[in-house]
C-alpha cells in the first residue's frame, strides 16, 4: 500500500464520517474494509482506534449491505 500522506489523511477522514460507506473508500482508493481497518490501526493512537472500531462496528451507514436501499450516494472532492 503506497499512499501519500494526503491520501492517508483523506481515507482516515472518510472512515470517521458516519455516512461514508467502506465501499466509497474502496471505489476511490482501492482499499478493502480490512485494509482500511489495518490503516486505521497503524495511523491512529490505540485509544482512538478502539473508539473508531466501536463506533463503526455494525453501523448501517458504513456497510452498504446494512444501508437503506434509498441511500445510494457518496461524494468526495478528492
Amino acid at each position: 500500500m503506497d499512499l501519500s500522506e494526503e491520501k492517508i489523511s483523506r481515507i482516515i477522514e472518510m472512515a470517521w464520517e458516519d455516512r461514508t460507506p467502506f465501499d466509497a473508500i474502496k471505489f476511490q482508493f482501492g482499499l478493502s474494509e480490512k485494509e482500511v481497518i489495518e490503516l486505521m490501526r497503524k495511523e491512529l493512537k490505540t485509544s482512538s482506534f478502539k473508539m473508531w472500531r466501536k463506533r463503526v462496528s455494525g453501523r448501517s451507514t458504513k456497510h452498504r449491505k446494512l444501508r437503506n436501499d434509498n441511500v445510494d450516494r457518496f461524494t468526495s472532492s478528492y
